[in-house]
């Protein structure tokens, strides 16, 4: 069962948070403050419960941290009755007591997080089911609760996302059409970062639901991004759910969208599915026409060949290399080269950069990768406009031209 809301949560959250940041202070710095009984920090700490005594005696969740404030207090004065001894007794009581006085500050900022969790992901849970929802409130709980799984992974954390059936309200909301597609893109932000939080806890649910299918409905370029991320985190089994779910149609679509963001997505999805797809993705794209498209692509304005930005003068290989042509600095200055390159025709060489990737991927056996080798080249020649376009598109698949 959920906590009650508590009135009194952004007060006791601001006193919280300093009282955080001071122990944490107290920690990062131990030599400056820990056989210090008036540092600042110590003097922040104790300042702080003095003054929020009244506020955390309110809340049975903090009755642990009231105690390790107690209990800092004891110690430092402990520590200050011994500051004027000169004895070894003295000073090994001086020194345990530091000890001390950084393991529970410690223990405090522990504490603290700790209800901030239970705080945030209580709100958000709860924000979730609304049936009439505050979007600005909301995406700002989501954006918390994205922050917070970004620092790693937690025992205390993930049980309390699971007790309150977190990832299904998400699923929910992302599936939701009604929803507006600014929630829909945070709450699949926050699915994806589940995934790093866990992969092993929360991938089975992404991979039994209906999360992939809704991300390719939406079909923005934030979905399709997430997507891309949810690519590489769990590889080939979700991109045999793709496969299975049919998205490999709309997922092709998308590289003919007039929205160029979103074209560029569609690109990179289909280089990730290339990378960790096994066979039957890969065939699913080439007869969708995929070669033919990246063609098209590359014909266009913010297309071009990698190839050719290498031929620049034996004046600026000179000027930039160092060292002969071909050795470690001109490597670096080449994909350095290729990159700023991308940055501005992102739709560049991209059939070769395609069979680099089901060269290098995951998902394909050696004789899968000839055998598709020879189709992309096949398919190109059939597609090319000219000899010219057709020798410069085989010859950076043969010789690969991906940074």
């Amino acid at each position: 069962m959920e906590d009650p809301p508590n009135h009194r949560t952004p007060q006791l959250l601001q006193v919280l948070q300093a009282l955080k940041e001071a122990s944490h202070n107290l920690q990062v710095n131990p030599s400056q403050h820990s056989d210090d009984s008036n540092s600042s920090a110590i003097k922040a700490l104790l300042e702080l419960h003095t003054e929020s005594d009244a506020i955390l005696s309110g809340d049975p969740n903090l009755s642990s941290l009231s105690k390790h404030l107690t209990d800092l207090k004891d110690l430092v004065e402990s520590l200050r009755n011994t500051k004027g001894g000169l004895g070894l007794r003295s000073f090994l009581a001086r020194r345990t007591s530091a000890y001390s006085i950084s393991r529970i500050a410690g223990s405090i900022e522990s504490e603290i997080q700790k209800w901030i969790d239970r705080e945030s992901v209580g709100n958000l849970s709860r924000a979730l089911r609304e049936p009439m929802r505050n979007e600005e409130e909301l995406v700002n709980l989501l954006d918390q609760f994205e922050e917070r799984l970004s620092l790693g992974f937690s025992r205390e954390f993930q049980d309390l996302v699971l007790r309150l059936k977190v990832f299904s309200s998400l699923e929910s909301i992302l599936c939701d059409s009604k929803c507006s597609k600014r929630i829909r893109e945070h709450s699949a932000l926050a699915i994806a970062g589940l995934i790093r939080f866990n992969k092993d806890v929360f991938v089975g649910q992404v991979l039994m639901g209906p999360s992939v299918s809704a991300l390719t409905s939406m079909a923005s370029p934030n979905s399709i991004q997430v997507l891309c991320s949810l690519i590489r985190s769990i590889k080939s089994p979700i991109v045999d759910e793709i496969k299975s779910n049919g998205e490999i149609p709309k997922i092709m679509s998308f590289l003919n969208s007039q929205d160029l963001h979103m074209k560029v997505m569609a690109m990179d999805c289909v280089l990730e599915i290339g990378y960790f797809g096994r066979k039957e993705a890969v065939e699913a794209m080439l007869k969708e026409g995929l070669i033919e498209k990246l063609i098209e692509l590359q014909r266009s304005e913010l297309g071009g060949d990698l190839i050719g930005i290498d031929q620049h003068s034996e004046k600026e290989k000179e000027e930039e290399s160092g060292v002969s042509v071909g050795g470690v600095v001109e490597k670096g200055k080449r994909e350095s080269r290729q990159r700023r390159f991308l940055q501005n025709h992102p739709f560049a060489s991209c059939v070769a950069r395609f069979a680099v990737q089901l060269e290098v991927g995951e998902g394909l056996r050696q004789r899968e990768r000839r055998a598709f080798k020879q189709e992309i080249l096949t398919r190109v020649r059939e597609a090319s406009v000219s000899d010219a376009e057709s020798a410069t598109i085989i010859a950076e698949v043969l010789w690969g031209s991906s940074p």
